[in-house]
């Protein structure tokens, strides 16, 4: 079945705004960062769908007279404009054009100074582009380092912006790489230079191109009649993963399955993320968690405000604190579950390279607001959101991830797009602005069982999920046996002592349950489990939240 067709496709906005500083004279240095690697609907032109060389040379820098571009894999490159290059002294002069980075940075500087003497000298003036391509390759960011070469370098490149000679000539300089943090602080701190920050596509970007790319690969769009619905089903993908997708489907001669797009969604995502981010995908509901009325229907609330798209009152993140096996991360499932929306678990971003770090995180901020509704998952919130104040230990790492994570919580037009969730057992150990309202605005604890019946139960279902059946009497018949303070993750090791021994020692399940609390020593020190639970108990925002026995 064909797709409908959209209306006629539009530049994306970010491109639209860089036309606009460049039309302008705001700028003759831009740097451009985020999904720079993808591919993008250009309505310019017999090809529709192009990289971002195609765009700039398409859209951006179509009538100029020379353009160059240089990387570390290829050195410098005459893309447009050779013969009027050829007649530059500078470059009579090379028999070979420089790869070296400081050699070619210093060779293209002679060539844009050159022409621009000749234009004030009043011959004809020479329109002049150049592309970096990696330029954090080129010249990264390094904190603290005496690098001298390497500064010589960012400075050169920054007074291609700065020098009154260059800039009154038409010279523009597109400077490009995956993360802005990964770019030398000179560059990247330069008030003549535009940053431009590229999106993932947005689901009108994503619906336009599944419609070009329909009909290249028409097995593939066989399955569905409506563009924008399957993009909405790929958002947070980048076109070049969705185009590729198209491809294998169509070599396969398949359609694409709605069921199969959550599960290629998925997948994409993931790939595209590097592995900084997961998915978590979660059957259950707030009903699979045991008690807490007064939280469940606190949480049910929450979602049905976001379902009928009242967003005012939608907090923008939850923390959820307790004693360690408590099920902070269980109840994210159910409450993901219970909402239906994506959960994104942050994984390690932290990396030992200098300047790696802030790049993946700016990487996964990236990903997070191209998805759209989503949680967000921090697990052991205590270690992975930073310091304020860290000291020296980490040459400001912690303190630098803190404020990157400041700035993207407390952002209200996030309200309802991206939630925050936080766990942690030791709440203290977080900053207190991170945990504030407006961040963080509903604080939840999570306790242990306070009473037998509690303990019983909480028992009783983990055993049964395993098949091992406990009457009513053999239950009472234990009750003195049955410890206090029980989370689920110590019943979830009974459980399972319990199963193992009805198993290899063919014993009775109550039989097997009295060997298995007999003797039972809690996991967590007493001591750490008071210690915790007032934590929590503290922590809470709302009273109603915490037992009477705490």
């Amino acid at each position: 079945m064909a797709l409908a067709a959209p209306a006629k496709p539009r530049l994306p906005p970010w491109a639209e705004r860089l036309i606009a500083l460049y039309s302008s004279q705001t700028a003759n240095q831009f740097i451009l960062y985020g999904n720079v690697n993808d591919r993008f609907v250009l309505p310019i032109g017999d090809a529709p769908i192009g990289t971002l060389y195609d765009f700039l040379m398409r859209v951006m820098m179509p009538r100029f007279d020379v353009v160059i571009s240089y990387d570390l894999g290829n050195g410098v490159r005459i893309d447009k404009g050779g013969e009027v290059v050829s007649r530059w002294p500078a470059f009579r002069e090379t028999t070979d054009l420089p790869r070296a980075p400081r050699a070619a940075v210093e060779f293209l500087t002679r060539l844009f100074r050159y022409s621009a003497n000749v234009a004030r000298l009043g011959q004809p003036p020479v329109q002049v582009g150049f592309i970096m391509k990696a330029a954090h390759l080129v010249a990264p960011a390094v904190p603290g380092a005496l690098n001298y070469d390497l500064n010589a370098l960012a400075l050169l490149i920054r007074d291609w912006s700065a020098d009154e000679l260059l800039t009154q000539h038409q010279l523009v300089t597109w400077l490009i790489a995956d993360n802005r943090n990964d770019l030398h602080a000179l560059l990247v701190n330069n008030p003549r230079a535009a940053a431009v920050e590229i999106p993932l596509p947005s689901s009108t970007e994503l619906a336009n191109a599944v419609t070009i790319l329909a009909s290249r690969y028409p097995d593939a769009a066989a399955g569905t009649s409506d563009a924008s619905t399957l993009a909405g089903q790929l958002i947070g993908s980048t076109l070049g993963s969705v185009e590729n997708l198209l491809k294998i489907k169509h070599h396969e001669r398949k359609p694409l399955a709605g069921a199969d797009l959550v599960a290629l969604r998925k997948e994409l995502v993931e790939r595209d993320a590097s592995g900084l981010i997961d998915f978590i995908q979660s059957s259950r509901t707030l009903d699979d968690v045991y008690a807490q009325d007064r939280l469940k229907s606190w949480l049910r609330q929450d979602i049905a405000l976001w379902r009928m798209n009242d967003l005012q009152a939608m907090p923008m993140g939850y923390l959820i604190c307790g004693p360690v096996g408590t099920g902070k991360t269980y109840l994210v499932e159910c409450l993901a579950g219970e909402a239906g929306i994506p959960v994104v678990k942050i994984k390690n971003f932290r990396d030992k390279w200098v300047g790696s770090t802030e790049g993946n995180l700016e990487k996964i901020f990236r990903l997070l607001q191209g998805l759209g509704r989503c949680f967000v998952f921090i697990d052991e919130a205590d270690q992975a959101l930073g310091r304020r104040d860290a000291g020296t230990s980490d040459s400001g790492l912690s303190g630098r991830i803190y404020s990157m994570f400041a700035e993207q919580m407390s952002d209200t037009s996030n309200r309802g797009r991206i939630v925050w969730v936080l766990a942690s057992s030791r709440p203290d150990l977080i900053e207190v602005d991170l945990k504030r309202p407006g961040r963080i605005d509903v604080k939840i604890p999570v306790f242990p069982s306070t009473t037998i019946e509690e303990s019983l139960a909480l028992i009783r279902a983990l055993t049964e999920r395993r098949d091992v059946a406990v009457t009513d009497q053999d239950l009472a018949d234990i009750k003195p046996m049955v410890p206090l303070l029980l989370t689920p993750g110590a019943a979830e090791a009974i459980a399972v002592k319990v199963y193992r021994t009805t198993r290899t020692e063919k014993l009775t399940p109550i039989d097997a349950l009295k060997r298995a609390l007999n003797g039972y020593q809690n996991p967590v020190p007493s001591d750490v489990m008071q210690f915790q639970i007032e934590l929590a108990a503290k922590e809470a925002t709302d009273v109603e939240f915490v037992p009477e026995e705490f």
